[in-house]
């Protein structure tokens, strides 16, 4: 797999998520979901998972939490740090989460669909200690366990295409679509040819049709 950032900068990347969470949640009494969604929706963990230098490891999680904040448009006074990041539950949850998102290369938008901060805190008890290879298959699991409907399912009867019109439509053949909707073939190793014709057809991105794929990825051509 080809990450967004080498292996030298995931604990900086660790331990400044796990900062900011463990400050966020016990310092400045933001509920960790509420966190969360801000780092999604401020853009910040969009550059956190596409590797840009000031957020993974130039700054502090204190400094992350002040940037979030701010493009977040929330002012307020910031309370002064403590240094028992270790011992939190909240700084686990977000230094592991940092390690998930590297290990796997899915975004954290995706991520947090299926995973929520309560699901996290659940799964401290038993595995703050363990490795993060371990934890990540127990986040593996419980993203796998979540899945509804396929994404081009979705895509396709929003539409109101039946599966033989749209293999009509695009030419692709209706026993792949139907692998594709059933996730017997994993649409994230389709050709680009064969997702192009599908979001024209559909009317949507590319990315809308690919799945959290929390395999190691291989090119598949159509």
């Amino acid at each position: 797999m080809i990450r967004a950032y080498g292996e030298e900068y995931l604990s900086d990347a660790m331990k400044n998520l796990g900062e900011a969470v463990d400050y966020a949640v016990n310092y400045c009494q933001t509920e960790m979901q509420v966190f969360f969604d801000l780092f999604i929706s401020s853009g910040i963990a969009d550059q956190f998972g596409r590797s840009v230098p000031k957020i993974i490891s130039g700054m502090t999680g204190i400094e992350l939490v002040m940037e979030i904040f701010r493009n977040s448009g929330i002012e307020r006074d910031l309370p002064d740090p403590q240094d028992d990041y270790e011992y939190s539950s909240a700084y686990w949850c977000g230094w592991i989460i940092a390690y998930y998102q590297w290990y796997t290369g899915i975004p954290f938008r995706d991520i947090f669909q299926s995973i929520s901060a309560e699901d996290l805190e659940r799964l401290y008890p038993t595995l703050h200690e363990a490795s993060e290879e371990r934890c990540a298959d127990a986040l593996n699991r419980m993203i796998l366990r979540t899945q509804g409907d396929s994404r081009l399912k979705v895509q396709r009867i929003a539409r109101n295409y039946t599966q033989k019109e749209l293999s009509e439509k695009t030419g692709i053949s209706l026993r792949s679509i139907q692998h594709y909707e059933q996730r017997t073939k994993n649409i994230n190793k389709a050709s680009g040819a064969t997702l192009f014709v599908l979001a024209q057809t559909l009317g949507c991105r590319m990315e809308d049709l690919l799945e959290i794929d929390v395999n190691e990825p291989e090119s598949e051509d159509e």
